[in-house]
């Protein structure tokens, strides 16, 4: 009798402690895996995102305000002194060099994205982010065809440039991004496009061989944004011939 009275105690209590946990399970799942909170917090999220953006670009516009201003006050002081005007001159070419000026020309663009959803690969997430080595690749070929500015997802390739895979993300100059990638480059469209797009080429490793859609196109003109951020050099410093 006394080992039946335990085991019904213990049956119940196991019932107890049951429910308990599928009670705090679907607490839990209703909080994180898909309930009301999370799809308010993404909401909530998507505002404040659309809210950055469009201050971001409000910033933009209006440091492309101050820099007009600032150039039309070179401009009047450059008409006084031939020295300021060449000074000046000088200052804009490294500028333009360097990618802290908004540039367009003739070129190309490329768009990557990840495999057709009906394509199953065993390749979880982005490929194209996974394999961020091609974008560097892609790059390097362009620079050594001539290109005198790119840019990839709106973010301008300077020295500085760092891509990387962080978290779930790529990030270009430490922005995230995500494909689909569109990579414009300013030169000579024909020289940009046959540098890629060539019998065994890089194009074709990434739609044989990663089953990537790859397109690129030839532009009478594009428009690529300058660096925004500021480059610092902290160690390095102008060395005496």
């Amino acid at each position: 009798m006394k080992s039946f009275k335990d085991k019904l105690i213990l049956g119940f209590m196991c019932t107890i402690l049951g429910i308990v946990l599928a009670m705090q399970f679907r607490i839990v799942q209703t909080n994180y895996l898909g309930g009301g909170v999370p799809s308010q917090r993404l909401l909530e999220l998507k505002s404040e995102l659309k809210k950055a953006q469009e201050e971001k670009e409000n910033l933009i516009k209006e440091l492309d305000s101050y820099d007009k201003k600032l150039k039309e006050i070179e401009q009047s002081a450059s008409e006084d002194s031939a020295i300021i005007k060449r000074l000046n001159d000088e200052l804009e070419k490294y500028k333009e060099i360097g990618g802290f000026t908004r540039v367009k020309g003739p070129g190309i663009e490329m768009i990557i994205d990840d495999p057709p959803k009906e394509l199953e690969y065993d390749v979880d997430g982005s490929i194209i982010m996974y394999r961020y080595d091609y974008l560097l690749r892609i790059i390097n070929y362009l620079n050594s065809a001539g290109a005198e500015a790119i840019s990839i997802n709106g973010q301008r390739i300077i020295a500085n440039t760092e891509i990387q895979l962080a978290g779930n993300s790529l990030q270009i100059n430490s922005v995230p991004t995500a494909p689909p990638i569109i990579i414009k480059a300013i030169g000579d469209p024909d020289t940009l496009k046959s540098a890629l797009d060539w019998r065994y080429g890089i194009v074709g490793e990434m739609r044989d061989i990663l089953n990537l859609q790859v397109d690129i196109k030839k532009l009478d003109e594009l428009e690529i944004d300058r660096y925004n951020d500021i480059v610092k050099y902290k160690l390095a410093k102008p060395a005496d011939e």
